[in-house]
């Protein structure tokens, strides 16, 4: 099977972990972020990730993957049950954090953005509906000290390292994803537990955090 996604997008890291938990090969193919012309012969539309599947069909939506994979060999991993708590905390994140993301993110050495237009293409679009990087750089200060305080509020949620609830579920593909975007802000500041999480579920999952890019 091939995944194809963008390294720094979330939803492809939702679907790389379940391979990674059930240690299922799968090759990855990261697409040019302008390459329009890939997903739309897969699936008809620029989206990702793309699961092509043995057969050669393909099924798109992050969810829908990982949910497919999970139940391929008929046992599947993510029974635990989910925590209101931990959705309320991501809706609250997600209301701000791509401001202090997608700026960095347009500037870090990801795979999709291997050629000038790629990157540019991203840039572009992204400030379309998110507004200029650089006025939004100028407030990254004050960003970093929100989400520090906010992973604060995490740290009591996480009831092991190896399961943020204490039973791998829906929460733990949607919480590693953007623990590990974080890990492109210098800066942040990460409470134990969370720390913790985070580093284990990279191990877990064999998805690689992004520290060494940080900016």
């Amino acid at each position: 099977m091939k995944l194809y996604i963008y390294d720094h997008c979330p939803y492809c890291v939702k679907a790389r972990m379940i391979f990674g938990l059930k240690n299922l090969p799968i090759e990855l193919v990261v697409m040019l972020n302008d390459d329009e012309d890939t997903p739309k012969r897969l699936i008809g539309q620029k989206i990702a990730p793309i699961l092509q599947k043995e057969d050669g069909s393909c099924m798109p939506e992050s969810m829908d993957i990982v949910r497919y994979v999970d139940k391929l060999d008929g046992e599947p991993l993510l029974t635990g049950k989910t925590n209101p708590a931990i959705s309320d905390w991501l809706r609250n994140v997600n209301s701000y954090i791509n401001k202090l993301l997608l700026p960095r993110v347009a500037e870090a050495a990801f795979a999709e953005f291997a050629t000038l237009e790629a990157r540019a293409w991203f840039k572009k679009k992204k400030e379309a509906s998110l507004g200029d990087f650089n006025e939004l750089t100028q407030h990254a200060d004050g960003l970093i000290k929100k989400i520090s305080n906010d992973l604060q509020d995490l740290d009591k949620l996480i009831v092991k390292p190896n399961a943020v609830n204490g039973e791998l579920s829906d929460d733990d593909i949607h919480l590693f994803p953007l623990l590990r975007s974080l890990t492109l802000v210098a800066g942040v500041s990460y409470p134990s537990r969370v720390a913790e999480y985070r580093d284990n579920m990279a191990k877990q999952t064999q998805v690689n955090l992004l520290s060494s890019i940080a900016i």
